[in-house]
């Protein structure tokens, strides 16, 4: 029962990290239909940017979150404006396959800039908590892993008030209903685009400090948790945030006992995709999906 209960809990907090990762992806998606494959990349930089904030710096990951927040924030915009504005101007099937092409070439014009920057060396942020845990009977809870669920949530709940109370939250909604109508009630889409990309860009680099935090990152890491975040996507669906939340929890657990009970640790990337085929076969919208509502 230990057993179960100790891999039921490493589950939940991994996956935790697996679903800030898809909140990011999903919003610009949900938005602005375009679909970013490099939104691996821009973890992979957020991972960096804590990790350098922290050893030249002395910053503490956790405190450093809001700073990588606001640069990849800014980072988002600027890609935006300069690459992805001009696929949003196409129909939303052309939209897909174009943000698709843009989105491969990015993703390795950022890997190999990271390898030139960084070199191809894994790297990780260790504090004086980093190895800490809190001890209940035989069951452990990281510190730095509980820290990061709770990061997740309060990063739903911050996003789902943003959306739900502020006007530019509600222009978000009414541009991912309808851009036209939207548009025609004086919303400027150029700007809820923007904000769209800015915004999961950030969320992405908070991914990445955390995963910088609790795992490592490497000039590599990119598609990993590109793959990852597509899946919790099509799992939770388009939509809900805090579905999104729940969808990566969901796929942490699955595979957590698969890696446990059922295959080696290293087959459990093989678990997702599973889901990912399932998910598509028999319920494309997803388990969650709905529009910003």
């Amino acid at each position: 029962m230990d057993i179960v209960i100790q891999t039921a809990v490493s589950g939940i907090l991994v996956g935790a990290i697996y679903g800030l990762a898809a909140l990011g992806l999903s919003l610009a998606f949900g938005v602005l239909k375009v679909l970013n494959v490099a939104h691996g990349e821009l973890i992979m930089l957020g991972g960096y940017s804590g990790f350098y904030l922290f050893v030249l710096l002395g910053i503490d990951p956790f405190v450093s979150l809001a700073i990588v927040f606001v640069m990849l924030a800014m980072l988002g915009v600027v890609l935006h404006a300069l690459i992805f504005r001009h696929v949003v101007q196409l129909d939303e099937e052309n939209r897909i396959k174009n943000s698709l092409l843009l989105g491969f070439g990015l993703t390795l014009i950022l890997q190999t800039a990271a390898v030139r920057l960084f070199s191809a060396d894994d790297r990780g942020i260790l504090t004086s908590y980093s190895s800490s845990a809190w001890q209940i009977d035989d069951i452990r809870f990281p510190f730095v892993r509980v820290a990061g669920l709770v990061v997740a949530v309060v990063a739903v709940l911050v996003l789902e008030w943003f959306m739900k109370k502020t006007y530019w939250g509600k222009a978000l909604r009414a541009t991912s209903e309808d851009w036209t109508t939207a548009a025609l009630t004086g919303i400027d889409i150029r700007r809820v685009y923007l904000l769209a990309f800015g915004i999961a860009a950030g969320l992405a680099g908070i991914t990445g400090v955390l995963i910088g935090l609790g795992f490592s990152v490497n000039p590599a890491i990119g598609l990993q948790w590109t793959l990852k975040a597509l899946i919790v996507v099509v799992l939770a669906g388009l939509g809900s945030m805090r579905g999104t939340l729940l969808g990566g929890i969901l796929l942490g657990l699955a595979e957590a006992f698969s890696s446990v009970f059922l295959l080696s640790g290293a087959y459990r990337e093989i678990v997702g995709l599973v889901i990912f085929l399932l998910v598509l076969s028999l319920r494309p919208q997803g388990l969650f999906g709905g529009r910003y509502a």
